[in-house]
């Protein structure tokens, strides 16, 4: 199978790194199978422009885009920009309209597309995302949500696959991100590829999510996170909240589903998650202690939030 990686003019540089390295590592370990061992990756560094510089200055060489005309999948790596206003228009820019076109050539060829972190904004740029599901970096869910409203963002996801379309979380999802290519050829490759560069197995990005920073997009969401975590500990009315910010409960469902991609109810218990699990790591409260103190008469429904939420239990956290 071709893996065609496509490094763009400023690429974030472990974004590329990661992606090439778990891809070697699971060639060099494939003979370690039992069993008759899967064929190897055919590995191709390909670019819009014959050298390219990555985000931190290093030089790139690659082979001409033509050689992922046939790849089985390309992957493009995310770019080096962390300001959303500066993101959205740089992948909208004349530097990148070749590798948008190229992502559309891709996709009428039924190329399965691969990209993290970024990369999902320029995907979502060309169009090739319309109408599928896809993740991106949890704090920049809102932004995306709200320029390309024909994709389904669910940023709790650490790897979504939609179409032939995968895309992953955070900067360093993208050792998620190639060990699901990985995966799709051999998973028992790709488990032995993570054990190998010890790599967690991690299904979600919800543990790692900041409910407020999320929030910071809206005034009014913003407003809402600020009553709900003044009333943590005590039963949380969304009609109440709504009339206490002078809004109708209808507008504040609107605006934080428009914002956040989920109701108010499930903001509330996210800032509950959050609480209680700095309160299981830094302090010697028991649990019953612990779910009061976030609004729980008793520790089983934060039991089972925390398992649904972060996938691990109280005393997980805690060791």
């Amino acid at each position: 199978m071709k893996a065609a990686v496509l490094v763009l003019e400023g690429a974030f540089d472990s974004g590329v790194t990661g992606v090439l390295d778990v891809l070697h590592t699971a060639n060099a370990l494939r003979g370690r199978l039992a069993g008759a061992a899967p064929p190897p990756f055919d590995i191709r560094t390909v670019g819009v422009r014959r050298r390219v510089r990555t985000g931190l200055g290093h030089r790139i060489d690659t082979e001409d885009l033509a050689a992922a005309e046939d790849a089985g999948v390309l992957v493009v790596p995310a770019l080096m920009e962390r300001r959303p206003e500066d993101l959205v228009e740089l992948v909208g820019s004349a530097g990148h309209r070749k590798a948008r076109q190229a992502l559309v050539r891709a996709r009428e060829r039924r190329t399965p597309l691969a990209t993290a972190c970024t990369g999902t904004f320029l995907l979502a740029e060309s169009g090739v995302l319309d109408g599928q599901r896809a993740t991106t970096s949890w704090w920049l869910a809102p932004v995306f949500r709200e320029r390309y409203g024909r994709v389904q963002v669910d940023e709790s996801r650490m790897v979504t696959t939609s179409d032939g379309i995968t895309t992953a979380g955070a900067a360093f999802s993208h050792l998620d991100l190639a060990l699901a290519i990985v995966g799709t050829r051999s998973p028992a490759l790709a488990d032995l590829v993570r054990r190998y560069l010890v790599v967690d197995d991690r299904a979600a990005q919800a543990a790692y999510a900041i409910p407020s920073a999320l929030a910071e997009h809206d005034p009014l969401v913003s407003a809402f996170e600020r009553w709900v975590r003044e009333r943590m500990g005590g039963p949380l009315s969304i009609a109440e909240a709504a009339r206490a910010l002078g809004v109708s409960e209808r507008t504040l469902q609107r605006t934080v589903t428009r914002t956040l991609g989920c109701s108010p109810i499930r903001l509330v218990q996210n800032l509950r998650v959050e609480q209680a699990e700095h309160l299981l790591r830094t302090t010697s409260l028991p649990l019953a202690a612990v779910a009061r103190r976030v609004g729980y008469e008793s520790p089983g429904p934060l039991r089972a939030l925390l398992r649904d939420r972060l996938g691990r239990g109280a005393r997980s956290l805690r060791n």
